[in-house]
């Protein structure tokens, strides 16, 4: 009886190792959710980017994720007034910077003639 068992544990083992067993909840699969946020509102002049994370992403815990000037990722909640000011300086400074980039070349300073 022993050798008809052994290759059907084989078998079983290796279906085991070769697929992954499906989560219980399905959700926060995702590697990059925030598993908590900072109520503490987090100072806009360190914060360089944001993303959001929501539960249609498939993640558990709703978040804003804050990269600030040294690279930290900070994970607020989306709904507080102090992320919407922080959202909103953000799009401001970006808008700000691309019509600087996108500005026509005539507005730029013309060298001076060295002749006159």
């Amino acid at each position: 009886m022993a050798p008809r068992v052994t290759p059907l544990l084989a078998f079983s083992l290796l279906l085991l190792w070769t697929f992954p067993a499906p989560t219980l909840g399905g959700a926060n699969d995702a590697e990059d959710c925030c598993l908590s946020v900072t109520q503490r509102p987090i100072p806009g002049n360190i914060v360089k980017a944001f993303r959001y994370l929501l539960n249609e992403d498939g993640c558990r815990v709703p978040a804003v994720v804050f990269t600030t000037l040294r690279g930290y990722q900070l994970c607020a909640p989306p709904d507080q007034p102090w992320v919407d000011r922080i959202i909103r300086s953000l799009k401001k400074s970006s808008a700000k910077a691309s019509l600087t980039l996108l500005s026509p070349a005539s507005t730029l300073p013309t060298p001076r003639d060295s002749s006159s």
